[in-house]
Formats: structure tokens, sequence, C-alpha cells
């Protein structure tokens, strides 16, 4: 997993964000294995799918659930943002095909569009996706949805920006930050049980507290030249690793 982390088909930004990331590791923990089925949810400009693809390619299967493809009918400028990045990233991997081999594209879009898949995959993988979805009213359904598509057995693997403590019933995606007690509370009522948790992906010199949230820290850096350097040195945000299986019974 390491060889394909720190491949050179990554671009160096991608592979500088391994520090912060720490991709091995966390699949690793999720307990990836090269055999499996996996879905990988909503892979933007696939930074997670360089690693999986080659990863899965010759004993396994990658399914990567993508946003919508824009029918002319978008008005919403982060759906046509997305649409067009989803677009892109399908057009790489058709164009090198070597390396990533040829993982099957499926949409999802909540809470209009759910692919109709059922009980298929070993492992379903989310990055930083959950805090979207709960800003849109979607977490529960989108995580009873992916809780269909895992076999009995199968583990949901999940990262995401993590907000101070508030309590065990409250929410807090203001700015990208979640509660960890409310997502896996969420988790859980949507039929999951939760079987462990890791700090590899913790950031303490996360305060929480900027004017435009986690999308103030790197990558984004979304306060430009304002106080830039000292937003790198804190570096990418607090996030929550966790794991959780589907019963099998």
């Amino acid at each position: 997993m390491t060889l394909f982390a720190n491949s050179e088909v990554r671009s160096s930004e991608n592979r500088q964000r391994n520090q912060y990331r720490h991709p091995a590791e966390t699949l690793d923990f999720f307990g990836i294995q090269p055999q499996m089925s996996v879905l990988e949810v909503w892979p933007g400009h696939g930074w997670y799918t360089e690693i999986l693809a080659p990863y899965l390619k010759e004993s396994g299967k990658l399914t990567l659930a993508q946003f919508r493809h824009n029918d002319g009918s978008f008005k919403n400028e982060r759906s046509i943002f997305w649409a067009r990045v989803s677009q892109h990233l399908a057009q790489r991997i058709t164009n090198e095909v070597d390396y990533f081999g040829e993982p099957t594209l499926i949409e999802l879009d909540p809470p209009t569009f759910y692919p109709p898949q059922y009980q298929q995959f070993d492992m379903v993988l989310t990055f930083r996706n959950a805090h979207i979805w709960n800003d849109d009213g979607n977490l529960t359904t989108t995580l009873e949805t992916l809780f269909q598509a895992l076999k009995p057995g199968g583990v949901l693997g999940m990262v995401e920006h993590r907000a101070a403590r508030l309590s065990d019933i409250s929410s807090s995606a203001v700015d990208g930050y979640l509660d960890e007690a409310y997502v896996i509370k969420v988790a859980e009522s949507a039929g999951f049980t939760l079987v462990a948790t890791s700090e590899l992906n913790a950031n303490l010199k996360d305060t929480k507290n900027y004017p435009k949230g986690v999308y103030a820290l790197p990558p984004t850096l979304a306060m430009g030249q304002d106080n830039k350097a000292a937003y790198l040195a804190i570096g990418e945000s607090d996030r929550m690793t966790l794991k959780f299986v589907k019963p099998t019974r």
C-alpha cells in the first residue's frame, strides 16, 4: 500500500498530503485486503483512488460512486463543479488504464439518486463527505444506503473532520466539522456497529475556530494570504477515523 501511496504517478502535491492523511495506515486500520470488492464514495479528484485502484486491480474490484453527471439541468454551482470533477477523474482513469485498471463507475446524488447496489461490497470507504451529507439533511439516508450496499460482515470506513465535543446527541456541522459522538449515533441508527476508532488522523494543533472553518486550513486555504503561514503550520484538520461493520444477523 505504501508503494502506491508514494507512486510518482501521483502528483507531488498529493504525495505531500500523505503526512496528514496517512493513507496506508488508515486503509490498514480498516482492514482492506487486495481481493476485496470496495466502494469508494465521492472520490472527488481521486486522491484515494490513486492508491485503491492499483492495489485492487489484480485480485479485487473497485467501484467509484461519483457525483451525478450533469445533464444540463444543474443550477447549483457546487453540483456543476463536482460533476465536472467527476468527469475529469473518469477521463483520467480511461487514459491511464494500465495504472488504474477498470474500476466500475456509478453515481450517488443524495437525496434524489441512489445507486441500486445491494449487498455487493466487502468494504465501503468515505473520506470527508459526512459533513456535506449532514449539511444537506441526507446523512441518515445516505448511511442507510451504504448499509444496504455492504455484504453482511462488511466494513464501513469513515474519515471526517472532527468538531470539539458537544454532546452525545448534538451535531456541529458548522464550517465543515462534525461531532464524533453524533456521527457514531447516526451510523448506529442506520444499522452499523462501531468496532474501532483510531487517532491516526488526529491533529491537536487544529483549534477549530477559524473565520472560514475547516476550509481555512490546507489544502483549501480559503483565507488566501491572510495568516497563510499560520494555517500551513497547523496542517490539515483534526479528523475522526471510524470503523463500522454491518452485523451478520
